[in-house]
């Protein structure tokens, strides 16, 4: 409800619903993320924790990703990056690999206890 009333007083402020700007095409991509991870547990085969768990994560990655990536490295109206080429911070690549790693190693623990329970 909350995205129709706003896109309805978008229309009325600006003269336009969408302009796919950085911020506003992010926003949606969050909406839809967390949409799937809601959903998630009406699928069956992806009805477990781990899987609900490790989607959480990475969907809360969306979100620091529609705060501050888009905010400072993506040029748009909503954004105060001047649109020069930003270097990506080392510290970012290492706490995607730590999260890949621990994700990994958290399947390794789940599969297990899970070998344990069916035995």
């Amino acid at each position: 409800m909350a995205s129709f009333s706003t896109a309805i007083w978008v229309n009325e402020s600006w003269g336009r619903y969408w302009a796919w700007d950085p911020k506003e095409t992010w926003a949606l991509i969050s909406i839809i993320i967390y949409a799937i991870v809601l959903h998630l547990h009406f699928v069956p085969k992806l009805n477990n924790r781990y899987v609900l768990n490790m989607v959480s994560v990475f969907a809360f990655f969306s979100i620091i990703m529609t705060s501050f990536g888009v905010n400072y490295y993506l040029s748009g109206l909503h954004s105060y990056a001047t649109g020069d080429p930003v270097p990506i911070p080392k510290f970012v690549y290492v706490l995607v690999a730590i999260v890949c790693i621990i994700s990994a190693l958290a399947y390794y623990k789940y599969d297990i206890n899970r070998r344990k329970v069916k035995k």
